[in-house]
């Protein structure tokens, strides 16, 4: 019956390497601050785990065997690993990074939000690939936290999911988009008129919930009339257009469009809820500084995006496209 041999530990492993490099029991144990008899111990010890004499005489002291050369390779690797595993994480340095961030974010964020985060990782992470995948009702944001595919994903959840980490980000005031050619464009927007007329709606972003806006408009008992849905927000301006189309959004995402096409931008005929955007990340991640760098740098564009929303909502010259 084969005898279980003794674990080794990291303090015998210790003792291996100093053996093998001193070459001498009297001058490691001095180095090692032991007993040469305990040391000698150690040494037994080794012997019987490794099956081997590890050191033996030669004409001028103790030489490695084979073996034993072997093993103070193994011991350098080891406790090597050893020292990584157990030492804190340097710093993090964004200038000299070659990391590949993967972030998940509805394609309502392309017109100012994510192309101000890619501004700051150009600029302060030069060598850094910074990834965007599109999240829809098909896409496992939640999964891909948890296993690494994606390190934040940034969403306008009602409820966002309680078991991941979660930091509010902004919060964009309900307003419509119609184009100038419109003649609803220029003339109040009531409640009725609102409902009536033809909408064009996304679809939704996550399985989990109707679309923000119609979520609302139920809890009133209203239901507006959606005659097109697309799947992609980049394509709302072309159709409002060349249609006769109303568009219910945010207010950053309405106002880029504003600044360069002859979209107008209406007050919301009803009080919604703002549309709160969070950031959300897996615990698996929570204290990597990277991905706390990362989190960092989207903080400070949406501090940014917050208060040029304040701004537009308090300045009537900013606001006055809302007037028809």
């Amino acid at each position: 019956m084969q005898r279980t041999r003794e674990p080794m530990d990291t303090h015998l492993l210790r003792i291996l390497q100093i053996l093998l490099t001193e070459q001498s029991v009297s001058r490691a144990a001095i180095k090692l601050g032991l007993s040469q008899p305990a040391l000698s111990n150690s040494l037994r010890r080794l012997r019987d785990i490794t099956g081997d004499p590890i050191l033996v005489r030669g004409k001028t002291g103790m030489v490695p065997t084979g073996r034993g050369l072997e093993l103070l390779a193994h011991a350098n690797e080891a406790l090597s690993a050893i020292e990584r595993i157990t030492q804190p994480p340097g710093a993090f340095d964004p200038a000299r990074t070659t990391r590949e961030f993967h972030l998940g974010a509805p394609d309502y964020l392309d017109a100012m939000f994510l192309p101000n985060i890619a501004e700051i990782l150009r600029r302060e992470a030069p060598h850094a690939k910074f990834i965007v995948h599109p999240i829809n009702a098909d896409y496992d944001y939640a999964g891909g936290l948890e296993d690494g595919g994606l390190d934040v994903v940034i969403g306008n959840w009602l409820e966002p999911p309680p078991q991941m980490h979660m930091a509010r980000l902004f919060d964009d005031e309900v307003v419509c988009m119609i184009g100038s050619q419109n003649p609803a464009a220029h003339r109040e927007l009531t409640l009725k008129h609102y409902l009536e007329l033809p909408h064009l709606a996304p679809f939704p972003h996550v399985t989990e919930r109707q679309s923000f806006i119609d979520g609302h408009l139920a809890s009133q008992g209203l239901k507006r009339n959606i005659q097109m849905t697309i799947p992609y927000f980049g394509q709302v301006a072309g159709m409002l257009l060349r249609t006769d189309l109303i568009f219910t959004t945010g207010r950053q995402f309405a106002q880029h469009y504003a600044r360069y096409l002859p979209i107008a931008i209406l007050p919301a005929p009803l009080p919604f809820p703002p549309m709160r955007f969070y950031l959300l990340w897996h615990r698996r991640c929570h204290g990597a500084p990277e991905v706390v760098w990362l989190r960092q740098c989207i903080a400070k564009v949406a501090a940014m995006l917050q208060a040029s929303l304040d701004d537009s909502r308090q300045d009537p010259v900013a606001r006055h496209s809302d007037k028809p």
